[in-house]
């Protein structure tokens, strides 16, 4: 629902929020309530002791206090529980009770200065329980008072008191004004501003530059504009979230229609083609994963790899391979030998040099396949995180290649930077005068999937017979064009349902408007949402059926949206409008449809045998292509599907398989 208004600004949370925090603390109030009654019943006739009078005066007027704030809690955790997220009308009261116990904080916090100071007060010479109860109940006092004050700073909303100004006075302003006009302009550059501070602040113990403040600029605008235009708090969007999944799994439990199922049904020369590129993707994911260094293979490897890193770190480092950056007891360089097999020897240049916009990678020999292998390590650091997150789009122009289109700036950077360093540093002449039988192949999980994909495409005409294998790289890659022609040279592998593949602007604004059309239809409240949801995905079941506005609408009515999504929306001016498009006349749109790269290998999990300490996954792959990966499925497994592991694990899973088919 919109955020709760109070105190004359919004606030990060919904006036259905208090349900469930407000019936621990309830829980809490009363236990403690009945405590102290029967501690005031048990020892009533033994205060005359020293300091006796004060003690019972404090029991009393705690008793009472409890009470009321039990009174308050009730009606607030009864009122938070009517309506539904989109109808706040039956909670309109809420704000009063809420006053009323915030009010009630007040004796509450100098009862509790009193209560310690009369318990360490040395003139008390009470009963030793009395004396243990009132240190309890000012321990439990004061820790409930933080409690609350660290709350209400976790939902406070730095713009809540420009937001409530825009939503409570806009309906009557001249929205063409230019106070209008001035007004939107100022709230959007206060929302960067805040966005750019909390970034900031999670990325202070990282060396800042100029390409830092750069891309805090970027992303602060990115959020800015994903956000601003919706009046959703946390909670909402969880119960989102919830109510998506499930409606999802519905949809996956119907059957199929034949022609649906037909159209998976490759030819024998296809599928023959698969498992080739099966086999190469899982003896290249290793190359991949090794890119990550010692936290993969510890990661990998729980129990043992500290006991081998510790001994490979003693030996010599290679003198045949260059190595660029820090490497602290060789761990790096231990961990990649230990998962890929290859020898010092083969390694033609190893680079362990992070910052924004450039990204650890490795060159080496695979004997094996007669392949030159540019490795480029995935997200690991803050720096990676805000190369991802820099998703404005650029145009990637290049000699001999007429599909040139969008492409992802951040990530573009990236593979510009090491394809400087392989073209301008001489590390590929080096590489081919070793072998210069050998071919090229570019690998990269995740971000590094991303980077290869757009390095090899830098890379094409001087390397026409190079191949790039990109594992989970990010959605929102390449314009429509440039992914049609990467289909002759790069193959991507996605897992299951994972969620950077289908990372994209326009797929999270897909989402944020799903969200808001089954949030604002569904007729439960949302404490009944969560807690059902939460039971679902812990202990399974059956997907809930809740009711909603959608059900029994035809399929005209279901394309205009209901009142309720309406007011969750957040209806920008003309003159707001005017802002945002001014720029962007004359220049493509900031955030246009982008793809994943190449021909697309999808793996799905099939079956699921779990034993009592492992568990039997079995594993399908097919050919697909990109509109597969246009929406973002609500999973559990949406980000362990992801994970370097779980990829490797089933390349392997489907290449052993063929390899017994073969050998039967």
């Amino acid at each position: 629902m919109p955020g709760l208004v109070v105190f004359g600004r919004r606030w990060a949370i919904g006036s259905d929020d208090f349900v469930l925090p407000g019936a621990f603390e309830l829980f809490v109030r009363l236990v403690w309530w009945i405590g102290i009654l029967v501690l005031y019943a048990v020892h009533k006739g033994q205060f005359n002791c020293p300091g006796g009078g004060l003690l019972h005066s404090y029991l009393l007027v705690l008793i009472l206090l409890l009470a009321s704030i039990i009174c308050a809690l009730s009606a607030l955790v009864y009122i938070s529980m009517q309506g539904t997220i989109s109808n706040p009308g039956p909670r309109k009261s809420l704000p009063k009770v809420l006053y009323t116990r915030l009010l009630l904080y007040l004796p509450e916090f100098i009862w509790a200065v009193l209560g310690a100071v009369w318990v360490s007060d040395s003139s008390v010479h009470c009963e030793k329980t009395v004396t243990n109860a009132i240190i309890w109940t000012v321990i439990a006092s004061w820790v409930i008072i933080i409690f609350t004050i660290i709350g209400v700073l976790i939902v406070f909303d730095p713009l809540g008191g420009k937001k409530t100004l825009y939503l409570t006075d806009g309906a009557s302003r001249n929205l063409e004004s230019s106070q209008s006009g001035q007004l939107l302009y100022n709230v959007k550059s206060s929302a960067t501003r805040v966005w750019e501070k909390r970034i900031r602040l999670l990325c202070c113990c990282i060396v800042q530059d100029d390409d830092h403040r750069v891309a805090f600029t970027s992303i602060a605008e990115l959020f800015r504009s994903y956000f601003s235009d919706t009046d959703l708090v946390p909670s909402d969007i969880a119960a989102g979230l919830i109510l998506l999944h499930q409606e999802q799994d519905k949809m996956e439990s119907c059957p199929k229609e034949p022609e649906e199922v037909l159209c998976h049904s490759p030819s024998s020369l296809v599928t023959d083609d698969l498992d080739v590129e099966l086999e190469n993707a899982a003896h290249y994911m290793l190359f991949a994963a090794a890119a990550y260094g010692w936290p993969y293979y510890v990661y990998t490897n729980p129990f043992t790899a500290l006991c081998k890193l510790k001994g490979d770190c003693c030996g010599n480092r290679p003198t045949d391979s260059d190595i660029t950056g820090s490497d602290r007891h060789n761990f790096h360089f231990g961990s990649i030998l230990n998962i890929t097999g290859l020898q010092y020897r083969d390694f033609i240049h190893i680079s362990f040099h992070n910052k924004i916009y450039e990204i650890p990678f490795f060159v080496a020999l695979d004997h094996k396949k007669e392949a030159i292998v540019v490795a480029v390590r995935g997200t690991l650091s803050f720096e990676d995180i805000l190369t991802d997150l820099s998703a404005d789009c650029e145009d990637l122009t290049l000699e001999d290649v007429l599909e040139n289109g969008f492409v992802h700036k951040g990530i573009t950077q990236a593979a510009t930077y090491i394809y400087r360093k392989l073209i301008n540093d001489g590390i590929l002449n080096q590489a081919f005068t070793i072998a210069p039988e050998y071919k090229l192949v570019i690998v990269g999980h995740s971000l590094g999937g991303g980077t290869a994909s757009i390095l090899a495409i830098m890379l094409r005409n001087s390397f026409p017979t190079l191949k790039c294998y990109a594992f989970s790289p990010p959605g929102g890659l390449l314009s429509k064009s440039l992914a049609d022609y990467t289909k002759h040279f790069i193959v991507s592998v996605i897992v299951g349902k994972d969620l950077v593949a289908r990372l994209s602007m326009p797929n999270m604004e897909d989402l944020k408007r799903r969200i808001v059309r089954i949030v604002a239809n569904c007729n439960r409240p949302k404490y009944q949402i969560l807690l059902r949801g939460c039971w679902y995905e812990v202990f399974g079941g059956d997907p809930d059926d809740f009711p909603t506005e959608l059900d029994g609408r035809n399929q005209e009515a279901l394309s205009q949206p209901l009142l309720a999504e309406e007011s969750l929306m957040v209806h920008r001016s003309p003159s707001y409008n005017a802002l945002e498009d001014e720029p962007h006349q004359n220049s493509p749109p900031q955030y246009p449809h982008l793809y994943l790269p190449g021909k697309i290998i999808h793996i799905v999990e099939e079956s699921s045998s779990r034993r009592l300490c492992s568990s039997d996954i079995k594993y399908t792959a097919r050919w697909s292509n990109e509109t597969v990966f246009s929406s973002i499925l609500i999973s559990p497994k949406m980000i362990t599907d992801h994970m370097p592991d779980v990829v490797l694990k089933a390349l392997n899973s489907l290449s052993q398989e063929h390899g017994e088919c073969l050998s039967c």
